[in-house]
């Protein structure tokens, strides 16, 4: 198995990759996605799930079967990034490394949810910021020999390129996520969004 993953400076961009994934056969069980919640942007897509970090434990099973993934979003915190609106293996993941984490050790659910599932630490890292700062992430767990259908939807579906993205971070003095940094207020988000939209001119 591989993880292919990608994020997304528009929540409905991301919204569609799920879709196209689940549209040509990969499980919803094998694909997640990790909004930035600040300000409650993304609230009403959650249906009746309570907030906080174990609340998510769950939400890997809400999106399963033939329902699809979205139906599944429930509301959610990760150290470091804030809350979410989240759904699937990855959530799941992250809010039971995140509840069971002893302040100060592990550097955050997400990061260890990844690594687990076979990213490279730094990549989990990038990821991780850049939920952090306002994007959503879509991650798809599926044979080998997928991977390049699922990268192809992804990157059809206006995904950030992570290249691009992380030299930009990395320009700013950025090198690894921070679980004890404070979440970016609503505000910062839409900054790094103006930021991002001015690059690509």
């Amino acid at each position: 198995m591989r993880t292919v993953s990608a994020l997304f400076d528009d929540y409905q961009d991301a919204r569609k990759a799920v879709s196209e994934l689940e549209a040509v056969g990969i499980p919803s069980d094998d694909i997640s996605i990790v909004a930035n919640n600040a300000g409650e942007r993304y609230s009403d897509e959650a249906s009746g799930a309570a907030a906080g970090a174990g609340a998510g434990a769950g939400l890997g099973a809400a999106g399963g079967g033939a329902i699809g993934l979205l139906t599944g979003l429930g509301l959610m915190a990760i150290p470091g990034v804030g809350p979410v609106v989240a759904a699937g293996w990855l959530a799941s993941t992250a809010a039971g490394a995140a509840a069971g984490a002893v302040a100060g050790g592990a550097a955050g659910g997400i990061i260890g949810a990844l690594t687990d599932s076979g990213v490279p630490e730094e990549e989990a890292h990038f990821y991780a910021e850049g939920v952090r700062r306002g994007e959503t992430l879509v991650s798809a767990r599926v044979d080998e020999s997928r991977a390049p259908q699922v990268l192809a939807i992804l990157q059809k579906s206006n995904w950030v390129d992570p290249a691009e993205r992380q030299r930009a971070y990395t320009e700013e003095g950025w090198t690894r996520f921070d679980g004890t940094a404070a979440p970016y207020t609503p505000d910062e988000i839409e900054l790094e969004r103006q930021r991002y939209r001015t690059m690509r001119g």
